[in-house]
C-alpha cells in the first residue's frame, strides 16, 4: 500500500539528487487551481478512490479464489497437496513485487498508466492460468498474474494521497481502501467454494476471477490522471517551459532499488518500530492464509462441509474487517481528536494511533483459542464459525492502526520504505504458511494446532503496548524518524 515519488517525497540516494531549472514550473498556479485533483468535485474524488479500492479487492481476491481448487488441480496433475498449493503461495509473494513494476511506471507515466498497463497484463496471465496444460506452467502464470496485479495495490495509496488532504477525507480513504485488500480474501474462498461445486473445474475459478476484474478496467478507461509532477509535466510542455525535473532511466533503478529492497531491508534489521510491526503484520497475514486451508481441514472433518458451505464460514471475517472499519472510526473521532485539541497546533506523537491496535490486540489470541478448542463434533458449528469474527475484527484494527502509527513514526521521507519492509516479510509468511498448515493439523489436533498459533498471537500481543509506553524513546534512537529529522532541522 505504498507508492514510490522519487522527487518530493523520499530522502534520494547519494549521487541522485535532481536539480530543477529556475524557470521550472514545479507547483500549481494557486490553491484554487482546478488542475490540482484536490480541487476536483466530490464526485469525481469519489470515483478515483474507488478506483484503487476496486482494483485491491480484484486482484486480493486472487489469493484465496484458488483454495477451493487444491484438491482438484492435485487430481488434475498427479501432484502433492504441497506442489499445489504453491498456485496459491507464489502468488502471495508476487503480490510483494509490486513497487518494483508501480514505482517506475508511476513515476515516469503517471498513476493511471499503473493501472492502464498493469491490469491487462494481470488478466492476460490469469487467463494463461485458466489454460494451463501442467502444473508447471499454471504456478508460474499465477506468480506473474499476481506480480502484475499489485503495482496497482503499491500505488493506491499514492492515488489516495494526491486528492484528499489527510485531515479531511483522506484518513477515511486509505482505510477503506486498506480493508478492501483483507474483504478480497475474505470472500474468495466463498466463491471459489460454490464455483467448485457447481462447475467442478479449477479453471473456472480463473474464469471468475476475470469475470469481476475485467469490468474494472473499462471503469478505469475515463480516469484522469491524479499525479502532481505528471499533471505539471503536462502543463509545462502546453506552456512551453521546463517542468518538474525526472531522474534518468538508470538513476530511477538506483532510487527505486533503495526505496524498495536496500533502505526496506536495513529498516528491518536496524529498526525496533518497523521490526516490531513487520513481525506482527506478518503473522496475522500468515494465519489468514493457513485460514485458506485450516478451515477446509477443519469443517470438512468436523461437520462434513462441502466448499460452499466452507466459503460461507468465512464471511464471521468478513463481518470482522467491517467492525474493524468501524471501530478505527470511532477510536479515530473520539480518542485521536482529543488528543488533537490537547497537541494542537501540533500534530499528537505517533503513539497515540496505537489505541486501536492495543484493543484489537485481544482478538487475535481469543478468536483461535475460540475456534481451535469449538470445533468438535459435540459442539455446533455456529460455535467456531463466529470465531472469525474477532479474528477479522482484530487482524484489521492491528493493520490499521500500525501502518498509521508507521507513517506518523517515519513520515513522507521513510513511510513507503517502513510500509515495503512491513510488505516484503508479511507476503513470505502469507506464501509460506499455507504448506505446512493441513500437516501441523493432522500432527498436532486442531486444538492443539491452532492453539499453537494463539500461543505465538499472545506472545505477540504486548507490541503496541511496549511501543506505546517506549516508542518516544525508540524515535528518538533513529536517524529515520521524523522526530529526529525535526530534531536535526531537516
Amino acid at each position: 500500500m505504498s507508492t514510490i515519488a522519487v522527487n518530493d517525497v523520499e530522502k534520494l540516494p547519494s549521487g541522485c539528487r535532481l536539480t530543477t531549472h529556475p524557470d521550472a514550473l514545479i507547483d500549481w498556479d494557486d490553491s484554487a487551481d482546478p488542475a490540482n485533483p484536490k480541487n476536483w468535485s466530490f464526485g469525481l474524488r469519489l470515483y478515483h478512490t474507488m478506483l484503487p479500492a476496486l482494483y485491491g479487492f480484484s486482484v486480493s481476491l486472487g489469493t484465496s479464489i484458488y483454495s477451493a481448487g487444491v484438491s482438484a488441480v492435485m487430481e488434475e496433475f498427479h501432484v502433492s497437496s504441497s506442489v499445489s498449493l504453491l498456485g496459491l503461495s507464489l502468488y502471495a509473494f508476487g503480490l510483494a513485487l509490486g513497487p518494483v513494476i508501480g514505482g517506475p511506471i508511476s513515476e515516469t507515466r503517471g498513476r493511471k498508466a499503473v493501472y492502464l498497463i498493469t491490469l491487462p497484463i494481470f488478466l492476460l496471465f490469469t487467463a494463461g492460468a485458466g489454460v494451463s496444460k501442467n502444473i508447471e506452467s499454471l504456478i508460474i502464470l499465477r506468480f506473474l498474474s499476481s506480480t502484475f496485479g499489485s503495482p496497482a495495490l503499491a500505488v493506491g495509496a499514492g492515488t489516495v494521497a494526491d486528492i484528499w488532504d489527510m485531515e479531511h477525507g483522506g484518513g477515511l480513504a486509505t482505510v477503506l481502501i486498506t480493508s478492501t485488500f483483507f474483504l478480497g480474501p475474505c470472500l474468495g474462498p466463498l466463491i471459489s467454494g460454490f464455483t467448485i461445486e457447481t462447475r467442478g473445474d479449477w479453471r473456472w475459478l480463473m474464469w471468475v476471477l476475470l469475470l469481476i476484474t475485467g469490468p474494472i478496467g473499462i471503469l478505469a478507461l475515463p480516469s484522469k490522471e491524479t499525479s502532481k509532477n505528471i499533471i505539471l509535466a503536462r502543463r509545462a510542455r502546453q506552456r512551453g517551459v521546463p517542468g518538474p525535473p525526472k531522474p534518468s532511466p538508470v538513476m530511477a533503478l538506483k532510487i527505486l532499488f533503495v526505496i524498495t529492497l536496500v533502505r526496506p531491508l536495513k529498516m528491518l534489521i536496524s529498526e525496533p518500530i518497523v521490526i516490531s510491526w513487520a513481525i506482527y503484520h506478518s503473522f496475522l497475514f500468515g494465519v489468514l492464509f493457513a485460514l485458506f486451508e485450516s478451515y477446509p481441514y477443519v469443517f470438512g472433518h468436523v461437520y462434513g462441509f462441502s466448499f460452499g458451505q466452507v466459503g460461507l464460514a468465512f464471511l464471521a471475517i468478513f463481518v470482522g474487517t467491517f467492525l474493524a472499519v468501524i471501530t478505527f472510526g470511532i477510536i479515530d473521532k473520539t480518542l485521536y481528536q482529543k488528543k488533537r485539541a490537547l497537541f494542537a497546533p501540533a500534530k499528537p506523537p505517533p503513539e497515540e494511533r496505537l489505541y486501536v491496535s492495543m484493543l484489537g490486540s485481544f482478538g487475535i489470541p481469543v478468536a483461535l483459542f475460540w475456534f481451535g478448542w469449538t470445533a468438535r463434533p459435540d459442539v455446533h458449528f455456529i460455535v467456531p464459525v463466529a470465531a472469525g469474527i474477532p479474528f477479522g475484527w482484530g487482524m484489521v484494527t492491528l493493520f490499521l492502526g500500525g501502518f498509521t502509527f508507521l507513517l506518523d513514526t517515519y513520515g513522507a521521507r521513510y513511510s513507503a520504505s517502513a510500509v515495503a519492509a512491513n510488505g516484503l516479510l508479511r507476503y513470505a509468511f502469507g506464501a509460506g504458511f499455507p504448506l505446512f498448515t493441513v500437516q501441523m493439523y493432522e500432527k498436532l489436533g486442531i486444538a492443539w494446532a491452532t492453539s499453537l498459533l494463539a500461543f505465538i498471537g499472545l506472545a505477540l500481543l504486548p507490541i503496541p503496548f511496549v511501543l506505546y509506553k517506549f516508542g518516544p524513546f525508540l524515535r528518538g534512537r533513529s536517524s529515520m524518524t521524523v522526530l529526529h529529522l525535526a530534531n536535526a532541522g531537516l
